[in-house]
């Protein structure tokens, strides 16, 4: 068969290149990359991207729905053609076509009948470049016609007979599947003798007795239109030889002779396929399946060759007790003779087929669309292959190219059309039809005919960070018609990159194979062609690769001890480690003996069960190393103490009491090992249905050696007990013997049942299986009932195999289904279960919400309102409303930059939302759109609207220069955000003196258009803070604040000189006075003249020192009074004393006890020694001083002496000036020079007064 035209799925972008970093087809002379936005610009032909199969068989009693997508640019038009002629969808009131779409619906539920609708359909999409068409779809309704009414004879057979029940199935579309059942829908047991052939006939080797029955019956399911059929019972009788006997001898005499013959064994005779040797046709790809059936006593085993050959390894499978060999995926060397030998004890009998595969065409190579620009050369290339070979025709937009307008360019040679010197006007979709008497093939390709100048889709600035000696791959993605060429740069003025040091890729990727420190930098990407030329730069970064420097050790701990493993690692300061820890390759124990630290892992308290191989892997985004070391656990050196073990193991298992569902298990404890059993678990296998899988099946307790057990049927038990003490679990005992207990019906169901569309159009049904030990008996299988909910509807039933799922389909979207699925087996059904709701699939939602509305609350913050969908267009569950906001312009600038849309989603069925965040002044768009399971539905129409001014940011910097005697110079940007039309800028400045005391305040307007000022009649050698902050109509932003001095003035002041030795790079400047500003300037003598450089700079604000004005405190006055009474006390009543003849030991206690207020102290004993306050051994706090009328903090100044001081060794005299040390410490150092090396104290003061 040769078919008109064809169509296979193919679209501009449909493979995916090897490298990660630039995705691409390779289309002959040009890539297009997969970009959507460059797509969505790009002219293209159409293409068909979806379409109903060939051979499309209806149920005639749903609606048609023939699908035909296709996209292009301009998007398509679509067309149709029914059995070769053009078909007009609007005579025909039945037939609609999707709005966007080739898609034709055919209503036949509304009085459409099916049948009238057969035919050979044909879909075109068409554009101004193009058409595209599809398969040529047959349409038929499937069938499934009642079995003919016929008189069926009862089967009267002698035993040991062989026997054929012909079932002969109504001729169905598609076929039916035959099954044998009984009256009771129980399937028919079958085996080496009785079996199914693939024709649907019941076939018997062998009658016996057993197989006398009434109700063979064979049933056709016709799963399209989910209907069964079946065919009248049909009646065995096997005669056994001893009841012939006995039947012959009650009606002959003695004298007469009499016997039938008894039971012969016989030689195989097949019963299927008939003769010696027979032929099967199969084609390439299918599944070959060959049968051979045999009658014989006893019954004989098939067996299967391949005469000259082997059978496929891995392709070959044995079915229906080896009577069927299945070859699945053949191919032409499957072809030869196979055999099928049937053997008994009285011999054999064979029977040859020969096999022959033929093929449908299949592809070698499929055209591919094909992207050239004007003036250049391509080819299309159609490349097929059958058995017999196929035909190959060429057709050019749907039209056999042979009568197809006349293209200059093209040259059409065999499977092959040649472009040469292609014009925009040779853009066109050809069809290639390969046919043989088996099949066809059809692809479309386009030729698309571009002129495009070079585009670069990687982002700029792209930032690519790599691990040192591994491989860099940069991208550069790009298109353009004719294809560009491409160039790299390193950094923007630099060569172009070539040698064996680099890899250029023709996607556009530059490749470093080894990365290095020095290949850190910028890569600019060129790409040029005769229509122009564009450039990209990219960064890259070579980071230092992960190291595990100190590794984790191989280790033997006692039992009950503890140990760790270090993983000490070293890894780039950009990159953050995590660091993870495995026990034998699993995650660690659940368990707080084990602890985690930043590089090791501790076990505590170690037992038996940690033994094993330890691994600390260390992860960063770029790269992961990893180090293991095991841990071997020992006992604990032996001592005279009791040995403490686990039990050993039970032993002498036996059953008694066997029941149906119950049966008694005892046995003999073993030795408990010094340490009593607590209790005894009982495990169970399998040996049916899970064989060497022990399962938990019951604990006693340790005193108890018997337990009654309950069973499941269906199950062949075996037993073991382990015995448990407080040391650990026993080794399990030997099993106990075996004990099979009967079948019944199953006593559950299935659990966990749902019903969840995938499709808008089906309802899926799960559930989760019944394990094998609750199947209760052979034969597992599933009764699935449905029916839509809150209609009157009978159930819709279906009998499947023992899996999980059934799918439903043709149903509405998003209804409501009962849904209850039941375990059967070979005995029965299990109790009715219960319903479950659940839903058909959905779709997408098919209206936007209406009636949005935005009030704007203040300059970022806005509340959108809208009307809700009804819920019957949601066609889903309602999950939310999503509102699609995004900045479209700032009303204060007017640079462009990306448009990011932002997503806010309100959960369930509101009808308002909060909109944070928004830059004031702006301009954005909304809309608002319903989503439910399956997606989004269409957008509401976009909303504009505004937000108002707001204050401005900080201005963007701040700069003060050019200091003179008596003014400086600011400069500042404007604010990165105005939000808004800037009024003014408002400067504030105060002057600040030695004591950071702050002055009077000033403040200037400036408008808004300024950048810089110059203040004039400041005071010189005077430091000044500036406060700076931008203004709109709604009010002021916040500030900046800035410090700058004065210069000193040169006038006023003489310069000083210091001769330094030539050969040092500094020198210390003594005496300088706080808070003051000094100009210094560095000068060098040699040969070639003097030279020198100057500079400015201030010495920090001078301190109030305790030490100077302790003596005008009031609290240091009052502590000298307080002493100076005490002392006056003291000498007065030792006065009166010795007046009194008393002998007052004054001096001795003097001597013993030194009076602790005129001597120096401790500086541990919390009193005075020299003289220091807590706070005058430590720099001052910024910002200690808060003048009265506002506080100001400088960020970036150290208010300490010892700052303004030589290093540490500062210290103020009561003039301000330095004396060489400001320390606490109770040992000083020599002062330099001949200044004073001691502050006044207060215990000189203390002296002085006594």
């Amino acid at each position: 068969m040769q078919p008109k035209i064809m169509m296979k799925k193919k679209s501009i972008s449909a493979s995916k290149a090897s490298l990660v970093l630039f995705l691409c087809q390779m289309i002959s002379a040009l890539d297009v990359p997969l970009d959507s936005k460059l797509l969505e610009e790009l002219s293209q032909p159409p293409t068909i991207t979806q379409q109903s199969p060939k051979d499309y068989i209806v149920d005639p009693r749903e609606n048609i729905v023939i699908q035909c997508e296709a996209k292009g640019k301009p998007p398509p038009s679509f067309s149709w053609t029914r059995n070769g002629t053009h078909f007009d969808i609007d005579k025909d009131a039945q037939v609609t076509m999707k709005p966007n779409s080739g898609t034709l619906v055919i209503n036949i539920m509304n009085g459409g009948k099916a049948e009238a609708y057969e035919g050979v359909y044909q879909c075109t999409a068409r554009n101004e470049r193009g058409a595209a068409i599809s398969n040529n779809i047959v349409i038929r309704p499937s069938r499934s016609p009642l079995w003919t009414k016929e008189k069926l004879e009862p089967n009267q057979v002698r035993e040991g007979d062989s026997l054929v029940l012909h079932c002969r199935p109504p001729v169905g579309l598609p076929p039916p599947i035959i099954f044998w059942m009984d009256n009771a829908f129980q399937r028919l047991p079958q085996s080496e003798r009785v079996s199914q052939g693939l024709n649907g006939d019941l076939y018997f080797s062998n009658v016996q007795p057993e197989d006398t029955r009434e109700d063979y019956i064979c049933y056709a399911r016709f799963n399209h239109t989910q209907t069964i059929q079946q065919k009248q019972p049909i009646s065995v009788k096997v005669f056994s030889m001893d009841s012939l006997n006995d039947t012959i001898a009650a009606n002959l005499s003695d004298t007469d002779i009499y016997g039938a013959r008894p039971v012969t064994e016989r030689q195989p005779v097949l019963l299927t396929p008939t003769g010696s040797t027979s032929t099967k046709v199969e084609l390439r790809g299918n599944v070959l399946l060959l049968e051979c059936i045999a009658a014989g006593l006893p019954t004989p085993v098939i067996r299967w060759i391949k005469e000259g050959g082997e059978l496929p390894a891995n392709r070959t499978f044995f079915e229906n007790f080896k009577k069927t060999l299945k070859i699945t995926d053949v191919s032409e060397a499957d072809s030869g003779n196979y055999k099928c030998i049937a053997r008994n004890t009285l011999g054999s009998a064979h029977h040859v087929i020969s096999v022959t595969v033929k093929a449908a065409p299949y592809w070698i190579t499929a055209p591919r669309n094909l992207v050239l620009s004007p003036g250049e050369d391509g080819t299309l290339i159609c490349r097929a292959n059958g058995n017999p070979k196929p035909s190959i025709s060429w057709l050019a937009n749907g039209v056999p190219i042979a009568i197809a307008p006349e293209d200059p360019s093209r040259k059409v040679d065999g499977d092959t059309i040649i472009f040469s010197q292609v014009q925009e006007r040779s853009s066109a979709v050809y069809q290639c039809n390969a046919s043989n008497e088996y099949g066809y093939l059809l692809a479309n390709a386009f030729v698309n005919v571009l002129a495009e100048p070079p585009r670069i889709l990687t982002p700029a600035n792209k930032l690519y960070q790599v691990i040192a000696d591994s491989p860099a791959l940069l991208d550069c993605a790009y298109f353009g018609s004719p294809k560009p060429e491409i160039e790299w740069f390193k950094g923007v003025k630099g060569s172009i990159l070539r040698g064996s040091e680099y890899i250029f890729h023709d996607n556009g990727t530059l490749e470093i194979p080894v990365a290095q420190k020095d290949s850190t930098g910028a890569y600019t990407c060129v790409a040029r062609n005769k229509l122009g030329k564009i450039q990209n730069e990219v960064q890259l970064e070579i980071k230092d690769p992960t190291v595990i420097i100190k590794q984790p050790e191989y280790k033997v701990i006692q039992r009950y001890g503890q140990v760790s493993f270090e993983c000490i690692i070293k890894h780039d300061s950009t990159l953050l480690p995590t660091v993870i820890w495995l026990k034998d390759n699993d995650e660690l124990p659940d368990d707080e003996r084990f602890l985690v630290g930043k590089d090791n892992l501790t076990i505590m308290n170690v037992t038996d069960k940690d033994d094993g191989t330890y691994t600390c892997i260390v992860n960063t985004t770029l790269d992961s190393v990893s180090a293991s070391a095991v841990l071997t656990v020992v006992a604990a050196p032996p001592t005279p103490a009791v040995i403490y073990a686990r039990p050993n193991p039970p032993f002498d298992l036996e059953l008694t009491g066997q029941l149906e569902r119950s049966v008694e298990l005892s046995w003999i404890p073993g030795d408990e090992n010094n340490s009593p059993i607590t209790n005894f678990v009982i495990e169970y296998e399998d040996g049916l249905h899970e064989p060497g899988v022990w399962h938990y099946q019951t604990e006693v307790p340790g005193t108890q050696t018997t337990v009654q057990l309950k069973l499941s049927p269906y199950v062949n038990y075996s037993f073991r007990v382990i015995a448990v003490n407080e040391i650990g679990r026993s080794q399990p005992s030997e099993p106990s013997e075996q004990y099979l207990t009967k079948s019944a019906n199953p006593d559950e169901n299935p659990s966990n049942v749902q019903g969840i569309g995938s499709e808008p159009d089906n309802l899926v049904i799960t559930w989760e299986s019944l394990k094998g030990f609750q199947s209760n008996g052979p034969g597992l299988q599933y009764k699935v009932s449905w029916r839509q909910k809150d209609v009157d509807d009978e159930w819709t039933s279906v009998i499947v195999a023992n899996v999980s799922k059934y799918i439903v389909s043709g149903t509405p979207t998003f209804v409501p289904y009962e849904i209850k699925v039941q375990a059967l087996n070979d005995l029965g059904y299990a109790p009715e279960p219960s319903e479950v709701i659940g839903h058909s699939g959905e779709d997408l939602p098919m209206v936007a919400p209406g009636n949005v509305q935005v009030h704007v609350i203040n300059s970022t913050l806005a509340k959108v309102h809208w009307d809700p969908v009804p819920l019957k267009t949601v066609r889903g569950h309602l999950q939310g409303y999503k509102v699609y906001y995004w900045k479209v312009q700032s009303l204060s600038r007017r640079s462009r930059r990306h448009v990011e849309k932002k997503i806010l989603t309100f959960r369930g069925n509101k009808t308002f939302g909060m909109l944070p965040g928004l830059e004031p002044y702006s301009t954005y768009k909304l809309n608002v759109r319903v989503a439910n399971g399956k997606g989004e539905g269409p957008a509401s129409p976009d909303k504009v609207f505004r937000t108002p001014e707001g204050v401005p940011s900080s201005p963007s910097f701040l700069k003060i220069t050019n200091p003179t005697l008596d003014s400086l110079t600011l400069e500042w940007g404007s604010p990165t955000h105005p939000n808004g039309v800037l009024t003014s800028y408002i400067l504030k400045f105060q002057p600040i003196n030695n004591t950071h005391e702050l002055g009077p305040l000033v403040e200037i307007r400036i408008p808004a258009n300024e950048s810089s000022l110059i203040l004039k009649n400041l005071n010189y050698s005077t430091r000044y803070k500036f406060y700076f902050n931008a203004q709109t109509s709604v009010g002021s932003g916040n500030q900046i604040t800035e410090e700058a001095v004065t210069i000193m003035d040169e006038g006023k002041e003489d310069w000083k000189k210091e001769i330094v030795n030539g050969s040092r790079s500094f020198f210390v400047l003594k005496g300088l006075t706080p808070g003051t500003a000094y100009k210094v300037r560095v000068g060098a003598e040699g040969l070639s003249g003097f030279r020198s450089s100057e500079d400015v700079f201030e010495t920090g604000p001078a301190m109030a020192s305790r030490q100077v004005d302790i003596a005008t405190q009031g609290w240091f006055i009052g502590l000298m009074c307080a002493v100076a009474l005490l002392i006056l006390i003291l000498l007065i009543v030792c006065f009166i004393r010795r007046n009194k003849g008393g002998k007052y030991p004054v001096k001795e206690k003097e001597d013993a006890h030194a009076d602790p207020e005129i001597q120096p102290m401790k500086e541990d004993d919390g009193t005075f020694g020299e003289y220091s306050d807590a706070e005058d051994h430590k720099p001052l706090k910024k910002g200690s001083r808060t003048p009265s009328d506002r506080t100001v903090k400088k960020e970036d100044s150290d208010d300490s002496l010892v700052d303004y001081g030589e290093g540490v060794n500062g210290q103020f005299n009561e003039d301000g000036s330095f004396i060489g040390q400001y320390s606490g410490k109770k040992e000083k150092e020599p002062a330099e020079g001949n200044e004073s090396s001691e502050a006044p104290s207060p215990v000189n003061a203390m002296n002085s007064f006594v």
